[in-house]
């Protein structure tokens, strides 16, 4: 039990960590978007400055040269957004070193219910975040990752949470570590995309002149990348977590063939999983062989993360079924 009860704090830990972290993102994203609209107040000015002059008969030379960057963000320090990013490091350790105590002390694998597949995702969604970061700077993503791992992490901890034990015998398979590990590394890899696509969705619309996104705040939008590059970014995420969760439906066939003599039975979650497969499949089509791109292809990933979420949570906790494992 101490064990346990030691797993049970290090997991609020990681959840404070990953909110220092988010303050410490938003933080950056506001200064982000104050020094780009102080850069289109400063070109402004010099504009009513040389009409002003201009119009009293006198030509301006300005001493900034032309203007050309009316609308570039300036440099802006991103200590804060370093910051967050060892914070969020921090937190995926102390969240790793949660996951194992609970194992430990449950003398198991520690995803056989939803309080710990909760943890594992968001342990695998910062560790992709941080991952990524590692190859190119996605640090725009922090705000929105870590923003979801402490909502996670505090539903796990407040709804979710049960006493670390031992599992039923038709979960005391090796299939359990090969079938839910799979699942649960596409489900964290499908939560990166998914923000990677909700930011594509408001960037876009920024650009668009969308009515909703027109105020002075949305100014740090212009420090992340295209829409287009968005988008390319999130179809690589999904294309990794498809081929997972590939396998998760093939992994969990078998398993289901030697637990209970059948390979499909039409249970909830068998039904559900093969929807999310059915909606991540129809996305990658879409986008490779149809053209599908933009905002279409943005909210088919909105759609599909929806799915995967109703298939962990409403799945769980509406249906009865032989996958109804949640120990709540």
């Amino acid at each position: 039990m101490e064990l346990a009860n030691l797993s049970v704090l290090l997991v609020w830990g990681a959840a404070t960590a990953l909110a220092v972290a988010l303050v410490a993102f938003a933080v950056d994203l506001s200064r982000l978007s104050g020094a780009k609209v102080d850069a289109r107040d400063a070109a402004r000015s010099r504009e009513k400055v040389a009409v002003a002059v201009a119009d009293a008969g006198s030509e301006v030379v300005s001493p900034y040269g032309p203007d050309t960057t009316a609308d570039a963000p300036g440099p802006v320090n991103r200590r804060l957004a370093q910051v967050g990013m060892s914070v969020t490091w921090l937190a995926a350790a102390m969240l790793l070193a949660a996951i194992v105590l609970r194992g430990i002390a449950a003398g198991r694998t520690p995803w056989a219910n939803m309080y710990e597949f909760t943890l594992v995702g968001t342990f695998v969604a910062v560790a992709v975040f941080v991952g990524v970061n590692v190859r190119r700077d996605v640090r725009f993503l922090g705000a929105f990752v870590t923003g979801l791992g402490v909502l996670f992490l505090v539903l796990a901890q407040q709804q979710f949470f049960v006493a670390a034990m031992g599992v039923q015998p038709a979960l005391q398979k090796y299939w359990l570590v090969i079938h839910v590990g799979v699942a649960i590394c596409a489900t964290g890899i499908f939560t990166v995309a998914f923000v990677t696509s909700a930011l594509q969705l408001l960037r876009d619309g920024r650009d668009n002149g969308s009515v909703l996104l027109g105020s002075r705040h949305w100014g740090w939008l212009d420090h992340t990348p295209a829409p287009s590059a968005l988008e390319s970014l999130s179809f690589r995420l999904n294309s990794v977590a498809f081929v997972l969760w590939t396998f998760t439906l093939i992994g969990g066939a078998i398993w289901a063939e030697d637990a209970w003599g059948r390979y499909w039975g039409w249970d909830p979650k068998e039904v559900w999983s093969f929807i999310v497969w059915v909606v991540y499949a129809a996305y990658l089509h879409a986008r490779t062989t149809r053209g599908w791109s933009g905002t279409r292809a943005a909210w088919f990933v909105v759609a599909g993360y929806a799915c995967v979420l109703f298939n962990f949570t409403g799945v769980n906790l509406i249906f009865n079924g032989k996958h109804s494992y949640s120990g709540l």
